[in-house]
């Protein structure tokens, strides 16, 4: 049993140089039918059929490739399925949970995520047997060459009773006008001890040096865009003078007699001021509707079916309810009648906790229909045509 010759001693391939693509394709039968070794191929751009002339099968990339891709288009849709249609379910645009036109976004992510990473790592370790730093052909003489303007064949070692001399003399007699030798590159592995210790101690010098680069930089140039701290950017403070607004005030009062669009107004601090207060609800019959039953439900017992204070309570209550079709409350603004709601007065408790802010104001309307039903003017009067 023969000893395993060292790797400075053995040939990796032996690698014959030729100055044009039809005599590259001429020189690939003869150099195959030697059957000395593998037969490379290394020009400057793809030549047409060389694939074939090389004996080359059809690479499986393309076919790992769709099958991941396959795989990730499914993988994405069964993870949004279980979350949208079983775990958590969501209608959406009533639509219903396991809508599948919502799920093609992120489908055609994930199948793009899978097969572009089965293309780079499938190529790189799987079909080009990496890692394997420094190919030998990469250092040789000819590397210049190949990579302009010639073409190379190379019958590469596939064990070790490769024979380069007379792989030598068949890359001659197959018209090669160079030969080179390509001798064997060191495969001892290189992730030793040594070799990770090496690295571990680089990348901790690379985080305290750019830690401490980082943490110098801002104590020096604090105030250096974008490193602006928050505490330094323009505001305006609450209860501050501020010289942006004439009145010098950093808090504005809101512009006179607006509504925040979709919400109504709440009746704060005394009577009086809720006074400016409008009542934002339209005069239709469905609002009139909504404050009769509010009304009949909440009002009518104290007040009474017409707001004149004799309501279906007995003696025995003892508090007397206001006559809204007096005078003082035919004047009252429509806020104080929404603030009495909201607030209580007197005997008379709050009914916030039973009525929406649109239900008070179309009982405030509806109070306002009962005031003018006992109190008609002239223009309430229908005059029947003939």
């Amino acid at each position: 049993m023969s000893e395993t010759m060292p790797a400075s001693e053995r040939s990796y391939a032996v690698l014959g140089i030729f100055d044009t693509p039809d005599a590259l394709m001429q020189a690939i039968p003869k150099v195959r039918a030697s059957m000395l070794g593998a037969v490379e191929a290394y020009t400057p751009y793809p030549i047409h059929g060389i694939d074939d002339a090389l004996g080359l099968r059809k690479s499986p990339l393309g076919g790992m490739v769709l099958v991941m891709g396959i795989l990730g288009a499914l993988t994405a849709f069964g993870f949004q399925y279980w979350i949208s249609a079983v775990d958590y379910p969501i209608i959406t645009g009533g639509k219903g949970a396991g809508s599948w036109e919502a799920f093609i976004p992120i489908m055609f992510e994930v199948t793009v995520l899978f097969a572009t990473f089965t293309a780079g790592l499938g190529m790189l370790f799987l079909l080009n047997k990496l890692p394997f730093f420094g190919h030998p052909v990469l250092s040789s003489k000819a590397m210049s060459s190949i990579t302009r303007d010639r073409y190379a064949l190379a019958l590469e070692a596939e064990d070790e009773s490769f024979d380069s001399g007379a792989a030598l003399r068949a890359l001659q007699a197959a018209g090669a006008l160079e030969v080179e030798v390509l001798p064997a590159p060191d495969r001892s592995p290189f992730l030793t001890s040594d070799f990770i210790l090496r690295v571990l101690g680089g990348i901790f010098a690379a985080c305290v040096v750019s830690g401490l680069a980082m943490y110098f930089a801002t104590k020096w140039f604090p105030l250096l865009k974008p490193m602006v701290y928050m505490q330094d950017q323009p505001r305006l403070n609450a209860q501050k003078p501020s010289g942006f607004f004439k009145d010098r005030h950093g808090m504005q009062r809101p512009v006179a007699g607006t509504v925040a669009r979709g919400h109504l107004p709440t009746a704060t601090g005394t009577q009086d001021a809720a006074a400016a207060l409008v009542n934002p609800l339209p005069r239709t019959k469905e609002i009139f509707a909504v404050g009769r039953k509010a009304y009949a439900n909440r009002c009518e017992v104290c007040h009474g079916a017409l707001g004149n204070g004799a309501g279906s309570l007995t003696a025995a209550y003892g508090g007397k309810p206001a006559n809204l079709q007096a005078q003082q409350f035919r004047d009252y603004p429509d806020g104080k009648i929404y603030w009495a709601i909201v607030n209580g007065k007197n005997a008379m408790p709050s009914q916030a906790a039973d009525l929406t802010d649109a239900q008070r104001w179309a009982v405030v309307h509806y109070v306002r229909a009962l005031q003018r039903a006992q109190n008609a003017k002239d223009e309430d009067l229908k005059v029947a045509t003939p």
